[in-house]
């Protein structure tokens, strides 16, 4: 039997009145967290606008007045920024929370001991929780589903509510979201208790965004063909390219630089909106400099305690000291860590989380259009630190050497004004500008839909379509 008062605590967290499919989640966590069995985990699924994030902001809410543990987690930096919002409390990233570094200097990566009893976890935007065994990952051996879910479990009293989105993307390289996937989930032993939202609750007449998202959403669904954007509404605007520059400027206004982004699917399309804006929006007229916005590149580790992840974006606060070495070009900068709480985003391990840092960047990749140095550019920087180290003979000790060596272990940046989908998954901006590029008929795929569909649910306040082919537009 559902106790009655904890049921009760949930629904009077709750802002709504909830939907029949609501009160079903309701009943379904009561049942999931009163019961006696360790060996459960909860799977919610639920599309954009159907609620889930304030029933998830009622449930932390209604832990927290019982003083019971609880633990939020999500794949990015920003990602957990946004569940730290509606939740009302602080949220870390999974990758944060779950590893700790082998050894100092070393890159590589392995799964931290659950040191929490008795603990809640709720992990949001699981679709890009990726369990593929990625080559060449340094975080255990590339699957993160397996080392999240055996962290959690390997302490008595755990649990973990996994939460997403069947219709965004799924994570890069992988054809579907195995965390979303209950006969996956199923594989690790354990009772897998699933609901979903599929009912819209907010007013679809008066949102174009969230209107245009259920419609490619019911057409992923039902396998129909990629529909038209409808544009009547006053949220949804469609932008020529010789008008883009005073759009936007309108938005940097309102919405200043972290409210305000362009979503492309390439890093090339990316470049060329990065410098467009510092040059033409921004009055930049400098490679990188103070008030510059800047996306981390790869994922770097500082101390052996605290990550600096993939996707993270800073704010340039003061650069220093350029220089070439190596056949490549450094500098010195501080930044602000915009996607972190200056109360840190992990509260709960104790564990002092900057939001402003001083390191060393590498300018090259600012304007590279892979993701981040190749791996022939990085065993070029190897080899040529190596040679920095003539002293050291045993090669144990020159690779320790060059792993800690500022110069080799440069925080790797790109601009962050224009990024790829998938790097903006997880993440919401105020203003999204979104540029699908030149598109052929045999290119409307499913992938399309859902690449789409994640660009648009980014946005909060407006979409503005650039570029838009009138073909692919319609009115009411």
């Amino acid at each position: 039997m559902i106790s009655e008062d904890f049921r009760a605590l949930i629904r009077g967290n709750f802002v709504h009145v909830p939907t029949q499919e609501q009160d079903f989640v309701i009943d379904s966590w009561c049942r999931f967290l009163l019961g006696r069995s360790d060996d459960s985990m909860f799977l919610l699924k639920g599309y954009a606008g159907t609620g889930k994030t304030s029933l998830v902001g009622a449930l932390v809410r209604t832990m927290k007045m019982l003083k019971q543990r609880v633990v939020l987690l999500a794949p990015t930096g920003r990602a957990a920024k946004v569940m730290g919002g509606y939740a009302d409390t602080s949220a870390g990233t999974i990758h944060r929370h779950i590893y700790r570094q082998k050894t100092f200097g070393e890159e590589r990566f392995t799964a931290a001991p659950n040191l929490k009893e008795n603990t809640l976890y709720i992990v949001d935007e699981a679709s890009m929780i990726a369990n593929e065994g990625l080559s060449g990952s340094v975080f255990g051996d590339g699957r993160l589903l397996d080392d999240l879910i055996h962290f959690v479990y390997s302490s008595p009293g755990c649990r973990l509510i996994l939460i997403g989105d069947t219709a965004q993307l799924p994570p890069v390289g992988e054809e579907h979201s195995p965390a979303l996937d209950r006969m996956e989930l199923g594989g690790y032993g354990l009772e897998v208790i699933e609901a979903e939202l599929t009912q819209v609750v907010r007013q679809l007449d008066s949102s174009g965004i969230l209107w245009n998202a259920t419609r490619l959403r019911e057409c992923l669904t039902g396998g129909c063909a990629v529909p038209k954007i409808r544009v009547s509404f006053p949220d949804v605007h469609t932008v020529p390219g010789n008008e883009l520059i005073e759009y936007m400027e309108q938005s940097y206004h309102r919405c200043g630089k972290d409210g305000t982004i362009v979503i492309t699917r390439s890093n090339k399309r990316a470049n060329i909106y990065n410098m467009g804006i510092r040059n033409r929006i921004l009055d930049y007229d400098c490679e990188l400099g103070g008030g510059d916005m800047v996306m981390v590149a790869k994922n770097k580790y500082l101390n052996g305690k605290d990550l600096i992840a993939n996707g993270e974006m800073a704010i340039v606060q003061r650069l220093r000291n350029e220089r070439e070495l190596y056949g490549f070009r450094f500098a010195d900068a501080t930044l602000k860590l915009i996607d972190r709480t200056d109360s840190g985003q992990e509260e709960q391990d104790g564990q002092g989380i900057p939001t402003e840092l001083d390191t060393v960047v590498l300018l090259d990749t600012l304007h590279s259009e892979a993701p981040a140095l190749t791996r022939e550019q990085q065993q070029q920087l190897f080899m040529r630190v190596c040679e920095d180290y003539p002293e050291l003979r045993n090669k144990r000790d020159l690779f320790k050497a060059v792993k800690e060596d500022k110069h080799y272990g440069a925080l790797q940046i790109k601009y962050a004004y224009a990024i790829t989908c998938h790097k903006a998954q997880g993440g919401q901006w105020e203003d999204v500008y979104i540029d699908q590029g030149y598109m052929t008929e045999d290119m409307l795929t499913e992938d399309y839909i859902r690449w789409l569909y994640t660009a648009i649910t980014r946005a909060t306040g407006h979409v503005y379509l650039v570029n838009w082919p009138e073909e692919q537009t319609e009115n009411a």
